[in-house]
């Protein structure tokens, strides 16, 4: 029986390398795929890891429909053993019920990659719903790790350097303000949840104190 299966992890766990590798190691049994992509650091259309391995993929955007894609091309005679869906926290939940529907309607094997949890530490909606509909969820056991060694659970975001925890979900590129100031640096940064509570980035640690902080109860 075919699955659907969500594989997850922080930034720099390795969800990229094993979508790569996952499509290789199919691909090397004589199995037809596709892979798709949502916003990846690459550009358009790309597949990479941070490792710097790249491949071609399909650019999924809000408007993308799976069932109607996976039909067309079956019905064109196409072959699809699989599909390899990488950054699919940027998936519709819609999109998402088009997966299921493929897995359970065409027999087609569907693997996705993605993080959880945004910047806010809150769910994205494409996460959300492989987490209510996959048939198996796979934490990556390449642990992350916060700037102080222990294990990163969280994602921030920070701003000309600054960690922020308000803000649109999802930062595609710098967009000028209606004002015509510059747009401000983003950058990301796994933390553990500790660090990400405090708002204490590498670069904040380096420029203060690392004493811990006093209990509230203290004085």
């Amino acid at each position: 029986m075919a699955e659907l299966q969500f594989f997850t992890g922080t930034m720099d766990s390795g969800k990229s390398t094993l979508a790569l590798q996952s499509d290789h190691n199919r691909a090397a049994r004589g199995l037809s795929g596709r892979i798709f992509v949502a916003l990846d650091r690459a550009g358009s259309g790309r597949l990479s890891s941070r490792l710097g391995l790249t491949k071609d993929a399909l650019e999924v955007d809000p408007s993308f429909d799976f069932w109607r894609y996976v039909v067309e091309e079956l019905t064109r005679g196409s072959r699809i053993d699989y599909l390899i869906c990488d950054e699919a926290q940027f998936y519709t939940a819609e999109q998402v019920d088009q997966l299921a529907k493929v897995v359970d309607e065409l027999q087609v094997d569907v693997f996705c990659f993605g993080i959880l949890t945004d910047f806010r530490t809150r769910l994205f909606p494409g996460a959300a719903r492989l987490v209510e509909l996959a048939d198996r969820m796979h934490v990556l056991q390449v642990e992350a790790l916060c700037w102080c060694g222990q294990r990163a659970t969280h994602n921030a975001r920070t701003e000309n350097g600054v960690m922020v925890t308000e803000g649109d979900q999802v930062v595609v590129g710098d967009v000028d303000a209606h004002d015509g100031t510059p747009p401000p640096e983003v950058a990301y940064e796994v933390l553990c949840r500790q660090h990400h509570r405090r708002g204490l980035t590498a670069a904040r640690a380096r420029a203060v104190s690392l004493a811990p902080d006093p209990l509230p109860f203290d004085g």
